[in-house]
């Protein structure tokens, strides 16, 4: 299979600790917190990076959402579209209990997990798919398109 446009070009993939990557694919995050602005728009390659963020595991709204999954790590385990990005802002409250003041928010929606997640690499910031990493999510999604 091959995708219609070259892998990277309609999508973009970015890395998140578990157990946000968990919480973004239940539906229960809606926000990546970014240190920078994006501008693209479009399906997102979710990466469950290597690292976990071990304060987080003890957010009891956390520990609600992730109890009974599995937490991968070093693998893309869903999609999600990324639809908006914004700044809360000064001295209102956070837009969600994920947000961190000062961060950019990336909005996302329309999470869809992988049944089984593909080992790869992610990296800081967005970064462009190979084709082959594109074509083996779209095997397991093939309703996802540009």
């Amino acid at each position: 299979m091959t995708t219609d446009l070259e892998g990277g070009d309609w999508m973009r993939g970015i890395s998140v600790q578990q157990p946000h990557a968990a919480c973004l694919l239940a539906g229960a995050q809606t926000i990546v917190n970014s240190p920078r602005a994006w501008s693209w728009r479009g399906w997102l390659l979710l990466h469950a990076g290597q690292q976990i963020d071990r304060a987080a595991l003890r957010a009891p709204w956390v520990a609600r959402t992730i109890r009974g999954r599995e937490l991968p790590t070093g693998a893309v385990i869903g999609v999600a579209r990324l639809t908006g990005c914004h700044q809360d802002p000064d001295g209102s409250p956070p837009c969600t209990a994920f947000a961190q003041p000062g961060a950019w928010h990336l909005e996302v929606s329309d999470a869809q997990a992988l049944a089984l997640p593909i080992p790869a690499r992610g990296q800081p910031g967005p970064w462009r798919p190979t084709e082959e990493l594109v074509d083996q999510v779209l095997q397991q999604l093939p309703n996802v398109r540009p």
